[in-house]
């Protein structure tokens, strides 16, 4: 089992009150979010403290104002209710929100800039399900085995579109089961992404055809969509509304940066 899977799935675990164990397993998003960073990616230089990969606390996609932390831990939808540093030696921190409505979890972890390989490779495991069918851990509430699926249903890739720089050398064996979905909030992730994707087996739910800022409001939207379990239309709508509304950009425009479908 890939260790950044097995330690998602212990941080699940971790998290939730044994009676919510008890209960029928949440649904789970998996957020993978390469830190911008100036000095190891290709991106547009930002402020040097929003493009420090090694400090998530004031990163443009982690800890600014509209990085990923920042707004869900913000968001009245969202209850943050764990957070672990440093899982990994790639990952400098893990958080886990609860949504309040249905019980959904949201894992996020926050990859240092230089790991943005390690973050995208990642993230395309967890969308082709390379991980064993029934893992067991000890939750921290008591002594009894509960058995904790480590696969999410929506996994995500957040930061910059590394494809542009470097190929990702990876085999998925022919995997062609839609099993889980994926959004990409990176540049022309449609059209980088789409290859490796198709292969892993997991289905586009949202990604986008040019240029974009991929911060938290587009992502907050979209969850709400797919926790609603709304169409793609309809996310597709939410997503480009909230882009529209935070970037001040026309809809039209908002509307062709987005893409559902292959």
């Amino acid at each position: 089992m890939h260790r950044s899977q097995l330690l998602f799935a212990a941080a699940v675990l971790f998290c939730l009150p044994e009676n919510a164990l008890a209960q029928s397993s949440p649904r789970i998003i998996h957020v993978f979010v390469a830190l911008a960073d100036n000095q190891h990616q290709g991106i547009i230089p930002v402020p040097a403290a929003l493009g420090n990969g090694d400090d998530p606390a004031r990163n443009l996609y982690w800890g600014a104002a509209f990085g990923v932390r920042t707004f869900f831990r913000k968001s009245p939808d969202w209850q943050e209710i764990a957070v672990i540093p440093s899982p990994t030696s790639a990952i400098l921190e893990r958080v886990v929100f609860r949504h309040r409505e249905t019980g959904t979890l949201l894992v996020a972890d926050a990859y240092r800039g230089s790991e943005i390989r390690q973050a995208m490779t990642d993230f395309f495991l967890a969308a082709a399900g390379l991980q064993p069918p029934e893992p067991l851990y000890t939750s921290a509430l008591g002594k009894e085995k509960l058995q904790v699926p480590a696969n999410a249903s929506l996994v995500v890739y957040v930061g910059h579109d590394g494809l542009m720089d470097f190929p990702l050398p990876l085999d998925f064996a022919g995997r062609k089961q839609a099993s889980r979905e994926a959004i990409i909030l990176a540049c022309a992730s449609k059209a980088y992404f789409s290859a490796l994707l198709r292969s892993s087996g997991a289905q586009p739910l949202l990604w986008t055809t040019g240029l974009m800022a991929p911060e938290a409001y587009t992502l907050k939207a979209a969850t709400d969509g797919w926790i609603a379990k709304e169409t793609k239309e309809q996310i597709h709508e939410r997503a480009a509304f909230a882009y529209a509304k935070y970037q001040k950009c026309g809809m039209s425009a908002a509307k062709r940066l987005f893409s559902t479908s292959w």
